[in-house]
């Protein structure tokens, strides 16, 4: 297996990275937002979302 960050080998004490350094990288590309997991619920609904608003009521 090769380490995800630099393709070297990886070591098994920091699996599946080379060394610390790169497991750090990695981390921090997580914590600063580098990295995400799609989601697709944060998508709009483009199917008719001006179909479903409410109608002014018209009452007075």
């Amino acid at each position: 297996m090769t380490c995800p960050i630099c393709a070297k080998d990886s070591d098994p004490k920091y699996r599946p990275f080379c060394s610390r350094r790169c497991a750090d990288v990695d981390l921090g590309r997580w914590l600063t937002g580098s990295y995400a997991i799609p989601d697709d619920a944060a998508e709009p609904d483009e199917a008719g979302d001006e179909e479903t608003e409410t109608p002014p009521d018209r009452r007075h």
